[in-house]
């Protein structure tokens, strides 16, 4: 069968038209004219391959890197690395104009290097997974990871690296003094000892509660330096893959907020944004559940005024936020699913002067920016922020004023 593909979707497949049902192809560009080969047939689509090129897109490269197409990872890697850009921003156009928002393509993005990039992995066996199989790659380079990383692999034979899942970090953001690669594996036992809020219990919060504890595993303890300042986090948790956009990024919040009393950080993780914020407002609310990550926050936040919850965002609204002053501005940086619908609706009712609000995901970021709109909030400026070349990941951050 032979097809002209029309564009990418959320995703990464291209996506065509035949007898009226749509087909989605891996691996394929806009515009190109192929054949194809049918793999599934839905009800309200089918997926295929691709079984000849018949006429390549102009922007259709060969990819450098030997896993491609086996690797679970990048899936535009075939595609010229400034059209994927403007692929990526495309998607998150088309998404924001089904949610009935029409940003009018205005939308800056915020990259960096196309290469060598990343500085998390999580290993399976020592090696990544196979793109929908549960067979391991032995990988000796990726190419998208930063260039200590790939030292490790290439000086770290396959049969010597820790079995079952392990979290790899390495960056040349690190501190100096410290290793430039860690390596920890989610097999190993460790205890925390918490200060403070130790209880499962209901709390009503009037003043400053601050975590606190001892942390057993030192080894998977790193710190990097991004825009001057120090950043301490476990390699088990969450922090950002890509610290050359993610140093950016940093910058571009402070720049959007005007500065004042108050700021609330929500799902502040290790205090990674708050560290900033606290330089241009007087006091940091942090609202995070992984009470692990705040107290990395407090060291993060060391001599900074701030106050701390270590709760999800739906019980910080329904039991502290009416013990909190006005807030100036508020950051709110979601997982995957999004705004949990309390804090939505907080933010809907309390016309906060100014919202920058980060997403991993422009479904549910899309989402969550209607309401803020359909509530009376103005959306200034969309960023697409390009962390992943060579992938259809997308994330975004939307800036609101009441």
């Amino acid at each position: 069968m032979e097809i002209i593909t029309d564009k990418i979707v959320f995703g990464g497949n291209s996506i065509a038209k035949f007898n009226g049902k749509n087909i989605f192809i891996p691996y394929a560009i806009p515009g190109e004219k192929i054949e194809i080969q049918i793999t599934e047939q839905k009800r309200d689509y089918d997926n295929a391959i691709i079984t000849k090129i018949i006429e390549p897109s102009p922007y259709r490269v060969k990819p450098e890197c030997k896993y491609y197409e086996k690797c679970g990872g990048c899936n535009l890697m075939h595609i010229d690395s400034e059209y994927q850009k403007t692929i990526r921003k495309e998607i998150l156009n088309d998404i924001f104009a089904q949610n009935g928002i029409n940003l009018n393509d205005n939308i800056q993005i915020i990259s960096g290097p196309f290469n060598n990039y990343r500085c998390r992995f999580q290993l399976n066996n020592g090696g990544l997974s196979q793109k929908a199989s549960n067979e391991i790659i032995s990988i000796d380079e990726c190419l998208c990871a930063e260039n200590c990383i790939n030292d490790y692999l290439k000086n770290t034979p396959f049969d010597q690296r820790a079995k079952g899942r392990t979290h790899l970090f390495g960056s040349s953001f690190v501190n100096t003094e410290e290793t430039k690669v860690k390596v920890a594996s989610e097999c190993q036992k460790e205890q925390k000892n918490f200060v403070a809020n130790k209880t499962r219990k209901k709390i009503k919060i009037k003043e400053n509660h601050y975590f606190a504890g001892t942390v057993l595993s030192p080894e998977n303890v790193v710190t990097v330096e991004l825009n001057g300042k120090l950043l301490s986090f476990d390699i088990r948790g969450f922090f950002q893959s890509n610290l050359f956009v993610f140093e950016k990024v940093l910058q571009l919040i402070c720049q959007n907020l005007d500065g004042g009393k108050n700021v609330l950080d929500m799902y502040s993780g290790c205090g990674s944004i708050s560290a900033y914020l606290a330089d241009i407002f007087e006091c940091v609310t942090l609202v995070e559940h992984n009470r692990d990550a705040l107290v990395f926050a407090e060291k993060n936040l060391s001599g900074k005024k701030h106050v701390s919850y270590g709760m999800s965002g739906e019980a910080f609204i329904k039991n502290c936020v009416a013990y909190c002053p006005p807030f100036d501005a508020v950051v709110i940086d979601p997982p995957r699913s999004g705004m949990e619908k309390s804090v939505r609706d907080y933010l809907c009712k309390n016309k906060i002067k100014k919202i920058c609000s980060l997403s991993c995901d422009p479904a549910t970021h899309a989402r969550d920016c209607k309401e803020l709109i359909a509530s009376g909030y103005k959306l200034t400026k969309m960023y697409l922020l390009d962390f992943y070349p060579n992938t259809s990941h997308i994330e975004s951050l939307a800036i609101f004023e009441s």
